[in-house]
């Protein structure tokens, strides 16, 4: 398994943590129908919430999973949400203008706020919570960047405030930082029983869910679509494709556009409540200012410390990943050395090239994908708009619509640069760190 076999628990899993005493997903066993007005592929955030927007609209609407339902990222992330939107309205705006990059960022808070709206209008029993984040800077360079983006921030309309090195402690129990910006209105959440509560809405709604059921080609007929799959072929009025960092070959022009990045993860063992009160005393999401970034949190028992990131410039298995991670989580905090690890696992996220997600119409095919690592609310949100468009409603245009989808000479989907990339930006992270501890 690993020479490091100290930290791992005898009974330790590569399931997701998130999927610890979370009902098996239940979906249709029942022959695919043969027509359906919309149909989607990809039972994720993305899927489930256009689809409840289609079903509730009066259209007959059917789900295909090419694994379980919620097999992808949306059982495997963090539960970290955030205005998520990566790019700066400074660099936006030199791109698409002003008026544009202002509509953009805008969505990231939008998402933000609509995700908790739809979990208490859904009844979602999922642990969500306004804990915010502590975004912690790694150098004093980067701490100086963050008080230069405050105010900043503060015009959009997004709540911050800087915490130095000195007050670190009140928010997180480590010397590494060098302190950091807190977001009070960031949140967390479980995803894994997020996502049951959205595939029980979405099957209270009618719609039907097919797990294992591997869409093999969409191909137009007409003003219609035939979605031929595993078990059968369905004709469909509408298609969406939501799959997220699980795009495929079934369709290459997508496959092209989004760039899949191993995300992991690994959750320790039960951790005595007094040691968890001097480590995470706000309860707060953290993320920080590495290219190659960490994010972590208190699990939502405060039980558990979850700590996630990239560990390696390819892609390893949660048996490589897991003891990485470990001593970067204990380089952190120290302390938690000797604990072990319970659960040690991975997804698979979608990156695009001008970093930011994308949603629209390829062909009458509808999608939404590329949420660049912060697709808790994004992908929830947009896959509700992406319904809304299906249905024709004016409330589905988003600041996403008629954006240029980017891809790069070569590219067909396997991110051959990335290992090469990963290898840089951990250099100079590192690099970074090095030179602050110095100073």
């Amino acid at each position: 398994m690993t020479e490091r076999a100290d930290i791992w628990m005898p009974d330790w899993t590569d399931r997701p943590y998130w999927l610890d005493g979370v009902s098996a997903p239940v979906a249709e066993v029942k022959p695919l129908p043969s027509r359906a007005d919309v149909v989607i592929v990809g039972s994720g955030y993305t899927g489930l919430n256009a689809a409840l927007e289609c079903a509730r609209g009066g259209r007959e609407t059917v789900v295909l999973e090419a694994g379980t339902p919620g097999f992808g990222c949306s059982t495997r992330n963090g539960g970290q949400i955030s205005t998520s939107i990566k790019p700066s309205l400074a660099a936006l705006a030199a791109k698409h203008g002003a008026e544009r990059a202002k509509a953009i960022r805008d969505e990231g808070k939008t998402a933000l706020r609509w995700i908790g709206e739809r979990i208490a209008d859904e009844k979602i029993d999922c642990a969500f919570s306004l804990v915010g984040r502590f975004h912690a800077a790694h150098s004093p360079e980067k701490f100086r960047e963050q008080l230069t983006e405050v105010e900043t921030l503060k015009r959009e309309g997004i709540t911050a405030h800087p915490v130095t090195r000195a007050e670190q402690h009140d928010e997180l129990g480590t010397d590494m930082y060098h302190g950091g910006l807190v977001f009070p209105d960031h949140a967390s959440l479980d995803p894994g029983r997020y996502h049951r509560g959205l595939l029980r809405r979405a099957i209270e709604a009618k719609v039907q869910v097919h797990g294992q059921c591997k869409v093999t080609s969409i191909a137009r007929d007409g003003d219609s679509f035939v979605v031929s799959s595993e078990r059968g072929s369905i004709i469909a009025d509408k298609v969406i494709v939501a799959t997220n960092g699980y795009t495929t070959g079934l369709t290459p022009w997508m496959q092209r556009r989004v760039i899949p990045i191993g995300s992991y993860i690994i959750a320790t063992e039960p951790l005595p409540k007094e040691l968890m009160d001097r480590l995470c005393p706000t309860n707060r999401v953290i993320s920080d200012t590495r290219k190659v970034v960490y994010y972590y949190r208190p699990s939502p028992d405060r039980t558990r410390i979850l700590f996630g990131g990239r560990v390696s410039a390819g892609e390893v298995a949660p048996t490589v990943s897991g003891p990485r991670l470990y001593e970067d989580m204990c380089r952190i905090f120290p302390e938690l050395r000797g604990y072990r690890i319970s659960h040690s696992w991975m997804g698979t996220v979608a990156y695009t090239f001008d970093e930011l997600p994308h949603v629209g119409v390829h062909e009458g095919i509808y999608y939404a994908m590329g949420y660049c690592g912060s697709g808790v609310s994004l992908s929830s949100y947009l896959g509700m708009r992406l319904g809304q468009q299906v249905l024709g409603l004016a409330d589905g245009a988003t600041g996403f619509d008629g954006l240029p989808f980017p891809t790069r000479p070569l590219y067909t989907g396997k991110p051959w640069f990335l290992p090469a990339a990963v290898a840089w930006y951990r250099w100079r992270d590192r690099r970074q760190y090095e030179r602050a501890k110095v100073a």
